[in-house]
C-alpha cells in the first residue's frame, strides 16, 4: 500500500486524528546543519513509522544523513521526557518527581516574579540551535523575555566570528548558490568535513569531480572528506589567515588578478597588496606547518582558473573560525574570490553561509517593542561558566539568579565546562530546562518541562547552506504531556500576567509572519519549500551588501572601532609549539554520528561511535607509550578528560583530535572534551575558541 501525500494541509498538531491509510507529511530537518533537508514522514494510525528525504526537493534529493534517518527512533525513545518534572535530590543528582503542568508553571512563574520584582535582568535565557526553526526557536520565547525585561543573550557559540568576518568583507552572510558547485573546475573545501557535516554539498562536489574538477581540502585533520579530495593541506590550527595572505602574495606576484573586477568592485586593494607581499610562501609555511611548495601549488591552481577563465569556488566552513583570529581568517579567505574575479561565474566565488539572503522579519516574530524602551544587559553565552560564578557589580550587572534553558545543552557544549557545572550547581540559582531528554543540563535543573520534537509541531526555516525556505508541519500529535516551546512560553506568559494579544498568536500564524509577503506561504503549504528569487551569480557585477557596495578588503567600520581595517594573521592565544608543559594542540571536531550533543543518546548512533575518542599521530603516540585502545588522560590547567586513544594518520603531528560532543555522563570519567577548552573570545564577533587549546596526553 503506497503512502498518500497529506492533503489538505494540517491545521496543527492538536487537530491530528489517526488515519487508517498511511500518509506522508512534508516537514523540514530542524538541526544545526547547512543542508536543511525537506523530510517526508510516513504516519500510520497516528504513529510515525519512517522519516526519509523528500525526493521532490532538489537540495535534499531524497537523501538523509544517518542521524536524521533515525528520527523515529529518537522521537519514540524509551527515555523521552513526557511530563513535567521537579527536582527532589541535590542539583546534578538527576532525581526528580513528576508534577502537573499547573503546578510546574505556577511555581516557575512565582519564582520568576519574585526575581523580576528586584531586577528582571537577573533572569537569563540560554538557547541556541537545538532547533533552527524560527518559531520554536526565538519567536514566542523572544516575546516572553522582551516583555519580562530579562537579560539579552549574545548567541555566539557557533559562528559569530565568521559571521562578523563575512559582514565586514561581503556585507553579510551571503555567497554563491550551493548547487552551482557542481559546475566548478576547482573546489577548495576550507575548514569542513563535508561528508559528515554537509552531505548534500558533497553530492555537488562529487559531480564536479566526476566532470574533471580538482578538489582540495584544507583542514588540520585528515577527515573523511580530506581523504577523498585530490589534495589535503594539513595546516596547524589557527593559521588559516597566514595561508590566505600567502595565496594573495602569489596571486599578486604572478599577476593572477582580475584588475577590472578589483578596480570596479573592491575597496582597499593597494593596502591589502602591501600586507600580502609580506607573506611569502616560506613565511606562511613556517607558521602553518606545511611545505612552501604546497602553498605555491594551491596558488597556481587558483590563479590558473583566472587565467583559463574557469570557475573556482571555496566552500568555507566553521572549523577555521574557532580560534582567536577566526574573524580575521574568515575576512582573509573571503577576499580571495574578488581578487581573481571568481564571482563573475555562477560556479565561482565562496560560500560559508547563505542566511543573510533570507528576508526574515525577526521583529515581527520576537517583538523587541515589548522592551518598551528598556535596554537590558547582554550576557555572552560563550562565557557562561564565568558569568554564573560572578557576583553583582557595576560592570556586570546583577548576579544571575535564574536561567531558562531551551534548545541547548550548555553543561555539555559550553567551553571550560568545569566552571559551567560549578555555576549550575549553585543552590541559589533557579534553573528551568525545556527538553526532550534528561541531558547533562537537565540533570542540573529545578524544573524540566517536556518539549516536542520536530514531528510534533509547526515551524518554518531559513537555511545557511542553500537558498530554499522550508515549512515543517506536525506529523503526529505531541507524545505524553509534551508541549511545543511556543506553547510553554505562552503558558508562562499567562501565569506571569502578560496580557498582550501577541501571546495568543498560534504557531501557524507565526510561521506566516516569518517572511511576510517575501515568500509565498501557499507554495510552502503545497510543496514544503520555496526557492528564493536570486541571481545565479549574485556578485558578478559587484553589488555587495556592504556600506560601499564593494567587497571591502579594507573595512572603514572596523577602523572606526580602533581595529585593523585589513585582515591579518592573529596568532592563537595558545599557539601550537609555544608550551613545553602542554606541547600538543587540540581541536574538537564533531563525531560523525552526532549533531553537537544531539543524538548522543540514540543507541544505534552511539554504537557507531563506540566510545569517546582521541585521535593521535603515531609519532606523538610513540613518544608517550600510547597504543590504540589505550585509555589516556588529556589535560591542561583547566582540567582533564579520560578518553580512548586511536593512533591514526587522521591526526597530524603535534595536533590531537578530541571528537565531540559526548554527554558528560556518557563519557569515561564524567567529563567531556569541553573540560579543556577556554572561555577566551575571538578577535571579531565575541565567539568561542574551541580549537585554540593546548594539552598534554599521557597513558592512564
Amino acid at each position: 500500500m503506497s503512502p498518500t501525500p497529506i492533503s489538505p494541509p494540517l491545521a496543527g498538531a492538536a487537530t491530528l486524528t489517526p488515519s487508517i491509510l498511511p500518509v506522508q507529511v512534508i516537514g523540514a530537518c530542524p538541526h544545526d546543519c547547512p543542508d536543511t533537508c525537506s523530510l517526508l514522514t510516513t504516519v500510520e494510525n497516528g504513529v510515525a513509522t519512517r522519516v526519509q528525504g523528500n525526493p521532490g526537493h532538489p537540495q535534499t534529493g531524497g537523501v538523509l544523513c544517518n542521524k536524521v534517518s533515525r528520527y523515529t527512533e529518537r522521537t519514540y525513545h524509551a527515555e523521552r521526557l513526557l511530563q513535567p518534572l521537579r527536582r527532589t535530590g541535590p542539583k546534578g543528582s538527576g532525581r526528580f518527581e513528576p508534577v502537573s503542568w499547573h503546578t510546574a508553571l505556577g511555581e516557575i512563574a512565582a519564582r520568576l516574579k519574585d526575581i523580576a520584582a528586584r531586577n528582571p535582568e537577573a533572569i537569563v535565557p540560554y538557547s541556541y540551535c537545538g532547533t533552527m526553526g524560527q518559531v520554536q526557536g526565538e519567536a514566542m520565547a523572544g516575546r516572553f523575555f522582551n516583555r519580562l525585561g530579562a537579560s539579552l543573550l549574545d548567541r555566539t557559540i557557533c559562528a559569530a566570528a565568521g559571521a562578523e568576518g563575512l559582514n565586514q568583507t561581503l556585507g553579510g552572510k551571503v555567497g554563491m548558490r550551493v548547487e552551482f558547485f557542481a559546475e566548478s573546475r576547482l573546489i577548495i573545501i576550507w575548514g569542513s568535513n563535508s561528508i559528515g557535516s554537509n552531505l548534500h554539498f558533497w553530492r555537488y562536489a562529487q559531480l564536479a569531480k566526476r566532470n574533471g574538477a580538482k578538489l582540495i581540502c584544507i583542514d588540520p585533520r585528515r577527515s573523511e572528506t580530506a581523504e577523498k579530495c585530490h589534495e589535503h593541506i594539513a595546516l596547524l590550527p589557527g593559521t588559516d589567515a597566514a595561508l590566505a595572505l600567502a595565496l594573495m602574495h602569489e596571486l599578486a606576484t604572478h599577476d593572477w588578478l582580475d584588475h577590472d573586477y578589483i578596480s570596479r568592485h573592491t575597496l582597499g586593494w593597494p593596502a591589502l597588496r602591501e600586507r600580502a607581499l609580506q607573506w611569502s610562501p616560506e613565511r606562511a609555511a613556517a607558521v602553518c606547518g606545511v611545505p612552501a611548495e604546497q602553498i605555491r601549488s594551491l596558488a597556481r591552481d587558483y590563479g590558473q582558473c583566472f587565467t583559463d577563465r574557469q570557475p573556482a569556488a571555496i566552500r568555507l566552513n566553521y572549523g577555521m573560525q574557532r580560534v582567536r583570529g577566526g574573524g580575521n581568517a574568515t575576512r582573509a579567505v573571503a577576499c580571495l574570490p574578488a581578487l581573481t574575479g571568481a564571482w563573475r561565474h555562477r560556479a565561482g566565488g565562496l560560500l560559508m553561509s547563505s542566511s543573510s539572503f533570507f528576508p526574515l522579519d525577526k521583529p515581527a516574530l520576537q517583538r523587541p517593542d515589548l522592551l518598551a524602551g528598556r535596554t537590558p544587559r547582554t550576557v555572552n553565552m560563550s562565557t557562561l561558566g564565568n558569568d554564573l560564578l560572578r557576583e553583582s557589580s557595576p560592570d556586570f550587572g546583577p548576579r544571575i539568579e535564574a536561567l531558562i534553558v531551551y534548545n541547548s545543552n550548555p553543561v555539555a557544549v559550553a567551553p571550560e565546562s568545569s566552571k559551567v557545572v560549578r555555576g549550575f550547581a549553585r543552590d541559589d540559582l533557579f534553573t528551568v530546562v525545556l527538553e526532550q531528554f534528561q541531558t547533562d543540563t537537565a540533570d542540573m535543573a529545578d524544573f524540566i518541562l517536556p518539549a516536542t520534537t520536530q514531528l510534533e509541531h509547526w515551524d518554518i526555516h531559513a537555511t545557511y547552506g542553500h537558498t530554499d525556505a522550508l515549512l515543517n508541519r506536525p506529523a503526529i500529535a505531541p507524545l505524553g504531556q509534551c508541549r511545543p516551546n511556543t506553547q510553554i512560553f505562552r503558558n508562562l506568559a499567562a501565569r506571569m500576567g502578560f496580557t498582550e494579544p501577541c501571546f495568543q498568536e498560534d504557531d501557524e500564524t507565526l510561521c506566516r509572519a516569518a517572511f511576510g509577503d517575501a515568500v509565498d506561504f501557499q507554495i510552502l503549504l503545497d510543496q514544503g519549500f520555496a526557492t528564493l528569487a536570486l541571481a545565479e551569480a549574485p556578485f558578478a557585477d559587484g553589488g555587495f551588501p556592504t556600506p560601499s557596495g564593494h567587497c571591502e578588503f579594507f573595512s572603514e567600520r572596523l577602523a572606526a572601532q580602533g581595529l585593523d581595517g585589513l585582515p591579518d594573521h592573529v596568532p592563537n592565544y595558545e599557539t601550537p609549539g609555544s608550551s613545553a608543559e602542554f606541547p600538543l594542540a587540540m581541536i574538537s571536531p564533531p563525531a560523525r554520528s552526532f549533531m553537537n550533543s544531539t543524538f548522543v543518546n540514540v543507541k544505534t548512533l552511539r554504537s557507531m561511535e563506540g566510545e569517546p575518542t582521541l585521535e593521535i599521530h603515531p609519532l606523538d603516540a610513540a613518544a608517550r607509550g600510547i597504543a590504540t585502545g589505550s585509555i589516556v588522560r588529556v589535560y591542561n590547567h583547566r582540567g582533564d578528560y579520560q578518553v580512548k586513544a586511536e593512533v591514526s594518520l587522521r591526526a597530524r603531528p603535534g595536533v590531537v583530535n578530541g571528537l565531540g560532543i559526548w554527554w558528560r555522563k556518557l563519557g569515561l570519567g564524567g567529563t567531556n572534551v569541553n573540560q579543556l577548552t577556554s572561555q577566551h573570545l575571538t578577535d571579531l564577533g565575541r565567539g568561542p575558541v574551541f580549537y585554540d587549546c593546548l594539552v598534554e596526553v599521557q597513558a592512564a
